[in-house]
């Protein structure tokens, strides 16, 4: 799968720009990345996924956002959304949705999980009204994911429901990750049966083995953690041609000591950080092969591992548009990174909160708390 998104790479980087004009990717490099297997790969495998590892997903999305970091981000999304939708659901939304992924027949799902919309219970279903924000890659998706509260309950499920019965909001005006489609959407008193939701909360799939018992919340930080060592690594390398382009040329600034040095030290916390991440997530596997679920302690590091992945990347950005000059205003690869890049580390699961959430696990303070999607709860 790795080499299929290789030989993608020089297609995703002539295709940049038009996506960027687009809002989304090109049908063709859209198409061209689903038929590598990057969504089975977050699948069951028994209903025809391959079941990648946490650290097989994260090398398979790091891999694509190396090349261009709105195709992995998008790739990202819809692998999650899907893969998650196909192991908490039931066999009734399992029939209808994942009919044959083998053989490239399902659902391809994408939407938002936070701030829920509104669900009354009627009959064996709910009737759904609500806005949502940040659905990157819907215009790829055929169904949409979205978080509700059941009324008279406050309960949290997460609903699938075809594409066709929410209304799209054109509104994806922003600087970075602008070919991600990351729109809002909204809905009224559209029906969803029961069959076709699952609770927010569940460690409990209805298909697939160990990787499922993560959790939603736990599942998404896979995905985005991949995404910052590809944007991180893809700029270092840009910077790296930069400096071999310029190197004794009059004036030089990447032939200081100081040039050297931040280069350096961006490499040492870029590779750090991955060695870390590989760590955290290779003593959760084990956790999970072992039929457990991971410990507040694990939860609380794999959101570390998340946070510190992405300000390690941001770090490494700055270091790469400080020495790259006025290569990195002009229209090009590190021009578009760095945007990217900018908006990728606002996502909620990177946020200030969370990190001062895991310090206060970390240091003891609340050391009865429990994870409660990004809270620290008693």
């Amino acid at each position: 799968m790795l080499e299929r998104i290789d030989a993608l790479g020089g297609a995703l980087e002539a295709n940049a720009d038009a996506a960027e004009e687009l809002g989304r990717l090109t049908e063709d490099i859209a198409r061209a990345l689903l038929n590598t297997g990057i969504v089975r790969a977050g699948l069951p495998e028994d209903l025809g996924g391959y079941e990648f590892s946490p650290r097989q997903l994260i090398e398979t999305i790091e891999r694509v956002s190396y090349h261009d970091a709105a195709a992995g981000w998008t790739m990202m999304a819809l692998q999650m959304v899907t893969g998650t939708t196909a192991a908490y659901l039931g066999a009734v939304a399992a029939a209808d949705l994942f009919p044959d992924p083998a053989g490239g027949n399902h659902a391809l799902l994408a939407g938002h999980g936070t701030r829920p919309g509104h669900a009354v219970p009627v009959g064996n279903g709910y009737l759904v009204s609500g806005s949502w924000q940040f659905a990157s890659g819907v215009a790829h998706a055929t169904h949409i994911h979205s978080a509700i509260q059941v009324e008279g309950t406050g309960e949290l499920r997460v609903l699938a429901m075809p594409k066709s019965q929410v209304e799209l909001v054109d509104n994806w005006d922003v600087l970075g990750l602008r070919a991600t489609h990351s729109i809002d959407y909204h809905c009224a008193d559209v029906y969803v049966p029961a069959t076709h939701t699952y609770l927010a909360t569940t460690t409990t799939p209805a298909h697939g083995g160990a990787i499922y018992r993560l959790g939603l919340v736990n599942m998404s930080a896979i995905g985005h953690t991949g995404w910052a060592f590809g944007v991180g690594r893809r700029l270092l390398d840009e910077l790296k041609s930069v400096a071999a382009a310029k190197t004794g040329t009059r004036n030089a600034v990447v032939d200081t000591a100081q040039f050297h040095t931040e280069y350096a030290t961006a490499e040492a916390r870029l590779r750090a950080a991955r060695a870390w991440a590989t760590e955290v997530w290779q003593d959760i596997e084990r956790t999970l092969d072992a039929g457990e679920l991971p410990s507040t302690e694990q939860d609380t590091l794999l959101r570390l591992v998340l946070n510190h992945a992405t300000r390690t990347a941001y770090d490494v950005g700055q270091t790469v548009h400080r020495w790259a000059g006025t290569t990195a205003i002009r229209r090009g690869p590190i021009d578009r990174f760095l945007r990217d890049l900018g908006t990728g580390t606002q996502h909620v699961t990177s946020s200030p909160m969370v990190l001062q959430n895991c310090g206060k696990w970390l240091t003891g303070t609340q050391p009865q708390a429990r994870w409660e999607f990004l809270d620290l709860a008693p």
